[in-house]
């Protein structure tokens, strides 16, 4: 049985697998991510004695999806939105609470992995070697999977696409940079530069339909350039790793013109006179973390 957890910011979930993928038992609790860390590591905690009270099962090991990464040297957390979390030993502590070791790696990278072994990947290039995942949402981020193995990287960082410099008109990071990816590229970026230019506040499923309309051209200055950006970024992306496969992932993923007019203008910027990169939309949807997590 394999076992995984996915911290989210709202949410914490629960699953164990069977060796055939097969669901035994999925249920989620609330994070209540405003009790501070050891709360979260509490309920976390408890999450697991429900899984074990419920299925009668006992964990040999356990998978975690977490916001965030560990510090390979240091062992602490760093990077997570969920704040409370940096700096803390989440793995020791955790480990300590549950009794069982645990492996623990970045939410976008259990997608990443997820999909590499159970979902697009298989059913569409079943011989691809190295797998980008994108998450493009609320944030921008990616996983690496080369081999069926996560490349998290010496820092932890691997992947991490969405905090490279894309372009100075993204202003101020949370990160303390200027002009990442995630403030072209993420949802809330997008929604700013539309409220910017056009003086109303919309959300993106506002934005979208005005942008197929073809009457606010707002709309449409902030989809080209969306377009545009993505391009540039994810050619970085292929030129440096090459992958076989991207997949494209998060509640920007779902927009049906990120394949039709962004990827086309990808290979405007690649150090190749083709493209033969394949775009793959997610198959295991709002499963795919907390897969991922087991499949650790």
């Amino acid at each position: 049985m394999k076992w995984g957890i996915d911290l989210g910011g709202t949410k914490i979930e629960g699953v164990i697998l069977a060796d055939d993928g097969s669901i035994v038992d999925r249920r989620r609790i609330a994070t209540e991510r405003e009790g501070g860390y050891d709360h979260i590591v509490s309920r976390i905690a408890l999450l697991v004695e429900e899984m074990k009270q419920g299925t009668g099962l006992i964990p040999e090991k356990i998978g975690i999806g977490t916001p965030g990464t560990i510090d390979p040297p240091t062992g602490l957390m760093k990077n997570s939105n969920t704040t409370v979390l940096n700096g803390q030993p989440l793995g020791k502590d955790l480990s300590a609470k549950i009794g069982v070791p645990l492996t623990l790696a970045n939410d976008a990278n259990c997608f990443a992995v997820a999909e590499t072994l159970m979902g697009a990947v298989p059913l569409h290039a079943p011989t691809a070697k190295v797998v980008f995942g994108v998450i493009l949402g609320t944030g921008t981020g990616g996983g690496l999977v080369v081999d069926g193995q996560i490349l998290g990287g010496a820092q932890g960082i691997g992947g991490e696409w969405g905090h490279m410099f894309l372009d100075n008109s993204g202003g101020y990071c949370y990160c303390g940079r200027v002009g990442c990816a995630e403030r072209i590229l993420a949802g809330p970026s997008l929604e700013k530069y539309y409220a910017n230019i056009s003086g109303r506040s919309l959300s993106m499923k506002e934005i979208v339909p005005r942008y197929r309309a073809g009457n606010d051209p707002a709309a449409t200055a902030t989809m080209e350039r969306w377009f545009h950006f993505f391009a540039k970024g994810i050619s970085t992306i292929i030129n440096v790793i090459d992958p076989d496969v991207i997949i494209l992932g998060g509640g920007l993923g779902n927009i049906d013109e990120l394949y039709t007019r962004a990827v086309p203008q990808v290979v405007n910027h690649l150090f190749n006179p083709r493209m033969d990169t394949l775009f793959l939309k997610p198959e295991l949807g709002d499963s795919a973390g907390v897969f991922g997590a087991a499949l650790l």
